[in-house]
């Protein structure tokens, strides 16, 4: 059975070509924008963590990748930065050996989920790796599935993979997909 990190990656692996442009919303140790471009063309990667871009750059010049951005910057300014993309993805809480009090807000967590979603092509996804073990970390998720839920089901489908039976509040994941064309009636 699949992580839901690994389930994530083939979602968004499915979609993304050499011809797309992907956002990587919480950048973090680099994982996820690495992964990212391998395949697409063009990566904006966001992190408001100095430590991230330094981490993200290093796993890119070992791999000879050039295709990416990183922006200093929180995700929520994504639309200073990007037009149109075929993908993105979140991993939401704190960053992994770092300082655990510098969190991803539910305001800018909406706020970015948002600009991606009506910035998402037809046949696009987002996944939204959901971390909540930390303090505020209820809220976040709370608010990310209040929104994904009432995304218009005629142009989205907002899916949850997660485990049921782990204790420790284990991560899931929420994937939406904009559909390719709207159906009528």
């Amino acid at each position: 059975m699949k992580r839901p990190l690994e389930m994530a990656h083939d979602f968004l692996a499915q979609v993304i070509t050499k011809d797309d442009t992907v956002v990587d919303a919480t950048m973090g140790n680099g994982h996820d924008t690495l992964f990212l471009a391998k395949l697409a063309k063009q990566v904006y990667a966001f992190d408001i963590q100095e430590q991230a871009l330094e981490k993200t750059n290093q796993r890119l010049q070992a791999a000879g990748l050039t295709n990416v951005q990183l922006i200093l910057q929180g995700h929520e300014t994504v639309d200073q930065f990007v037009s149109e993309l075929k993908a993105a993805i979140f991993n939401l809480g704190y960053l992994p050996s770092a300082d655990k009090s510098v969190i991803t807000r539910p305001h800018t967590t909406i706020e970015a989920l948002e600009k991606l979603c009506n910035r998402l092509v037809k046949g696009g996804r987002i996944a939204i790796m959901i971390y909540y073990g930390h303090e505020g970390g209820d809220l976040e998720k709370d608010a990310v599935l209040t929104y994904v839920s009432q995304l218009p089901q005629q142009e989205y489908t907002a899916t949850i993979y997660r485990t049921l039976n782990q204790v420790n509040n284990p991560p899931f994941l929420v994937m939406i997909e904009k559909l390719e064309r709207y159906r009528h009636g």
